[in-house]
């Protein structure tokens, strides 16, 4: 064997290990976890401006090159003087709807058609218990009527599973959580393939994609089949660590767009220009999230997207300048206040005793009811029965709003009540297809 060569001196070893940017968080209440730039105590954000000489005659040209400023759109950070204009392009205080074709603000938000600006603050505090018997019982009765009349026993059952998924759920290491999150995930999955849109040249927007989970499990799938032509595109207005979708191995087959649901065109959207078919989809769209999305669905007017798949939930965040039911509600005399209501009402669906639904199970396994307070006007079975009626009655509200829009849409229940409480999805799809249609106008 050749003996070891002697390691060879050199300037960078002698140069001391990069310690930590020294700048103080107030919001995090602790120092900044940047590397410090070579030679100074602060990273490269949070590195103080240059003293600026009193002419600039008297600094020498490696300082002027040097010079940090602080940025013109968020002065909690410096930047190179010299590099300004490029960091004015990628700064994240910039303003995007002014840099981006497809950020147009509040083009999803809906707009108040009444006369007067109505005091949201003000209806969210109402207070149940406060209500007049007549007002109380007489929503409760309008809820009642709609339920009937437009939902009954319509809504069936559509528990499936998808392949892909099988061993993941089979896994003895998984907690309850986690086990839950992917029987959701299979569930949506399965409905996609049995309504055989698992395609190729096909767009798949997950809005409100989180940290990806659903996405990552339908790219494996898509990637497994060899959907070369078809992506996964993910919408959240939060850029959060950990990503699921990171893990994909294709890396061309997903990518992931920062935007507000509300600020949305989405048909300006260069990335969808790619394929011929577009799938919208979410596993977890709070409240005034699924309104949004159903206005940025149809924010042209006709039926431009091939497929919905809205897993509902959170209904108590509805609002109702978002929400797309609004004329199916006014029509039964629901308005803003009876609305700001209803969405307190609906917690009752998934919190009647105002007990975990683990602590709910113990107590059934050991035949111990809870205790009812005398200050509930409504049994607790029948507050849980009037939750459910507010919710599904809001969920046709957004039916009614498709079927208007040129969509055939319903209501299915994709998974148990054992697995969530939240298990109602929403699928669309247009009444005639896009082929159907060209042919129709040709």
């Amino acid at each position: 064997m050749e003996p070891k060569k002697p390691k060879v001196a050199s300037d960078e070893a002698e140069d001391p290990l990069p310690t930590t940017c020294s700048y103080w968080v107030p919001r995090k209440k602790r120092r900044c976890k940047m590397t410090a730039n070579k030679g100074s105590p602060f990273c490269g954000a949070h590195a103080p401006p240059t003293t600026s000489p009193s002419t600039s005659d008297e600094k020498s040209g490696e300082d002027s090159f040097q010079e940090r400023i602080p940025c013109p759109l968020d002065s909690k950070h410096t930047v190179f003087k010299r590099k300004l204009a490029k960091h004015l392009t990628i700064c994240n205080a910039r303003d995007q709807e002014t840099s981006l074709p497809y950020i147009v603000k509040g083009v999803n938000s809906g707009e108040d058609s009444e006369k007067h600006l109505v005091d949201q603050e003000k209806l969210n505090q109402i207070k149940l218990h406060e209500l007049s018997d007549e007002e109380f019982y007489g929503l409760i009765g309008k809820v009642k009527y709609l339920y009937d009349k437009h939902i009954g026993s319509s809504i069936q059952e559509m528990q499936l599973e998808h392949k892909s998924l099988k061993e993941e759920l089979n896994r003895k290491d998984y907690g309850q959580e986690t086990l839950r999150q992917l029987t959701q995930a299979s569930s949506l999955l399965g409905i996609l393939e049995k309504d055989h849109q698992l395609m190729e040249h096909t767009s798949y927007v997950e809005f409100g994609a989180g940290k990806g989970q659903l996405a990552y499990y339908l790219a494996t799938v898509l990637e497994g089949q060899q959907f070369t032509h078809s992506q996964v595109i993910l919408i959240d207005r939060m850029s959060l660590r950990h990503k699921k979708d990171n893990k994909v191995a294709n890396k061309e087959l997903v990518q992931r767009i920062r935007a507000d649901i509300a600020d949305l065109k989405l048909s300006a959207l260069p990335e969808l220009k790619k394929t011929e078919r577009t799938v919208a989809l979410s596993k977890h769209l709070c409240g005034a999230a699924t309104d949004l999305t159903l206005r940025c669905i149809l924010g042209d007017g006709s039926a431009s997207t091939d497929y919905v798949l809205i897993a509902l939930c959170c209904h108590h965040r509805c609002s109702w300048q978002s929400y797309v039911g609004r004329s199916f509600l006014q029509k039964s005399g629901i308005g803003p206040r009876e609305f700001a209501i209803l969405t307190k009402m609906v917690s009752w669906a998934v919190c009647g005793t105002g007990l975990s639904r683990e602590r709910r199970k113990a107590m059934e396994m050991t035949e111990d009811q809870p205790t009812e307070t005398n200050t509930q006007r409504l049994s607790r079975e029948e507050r849980e029965k009037i939750g459910q009626q507010c919710k599904r009655v809001l969920d046709y509200g957004r039916l009614d709003h498709l079927r208007s829009q040129g969509y055939h849409a319903e209501l299915k229940f994709y998974v148990s009540k054992d697995v969530t409480l939240e298990n109602v999805v929403l699928l669309a799809r247009p009444s005639i297809s896009k082929q159907e249609c060209q042919n129709k106008c040709s």
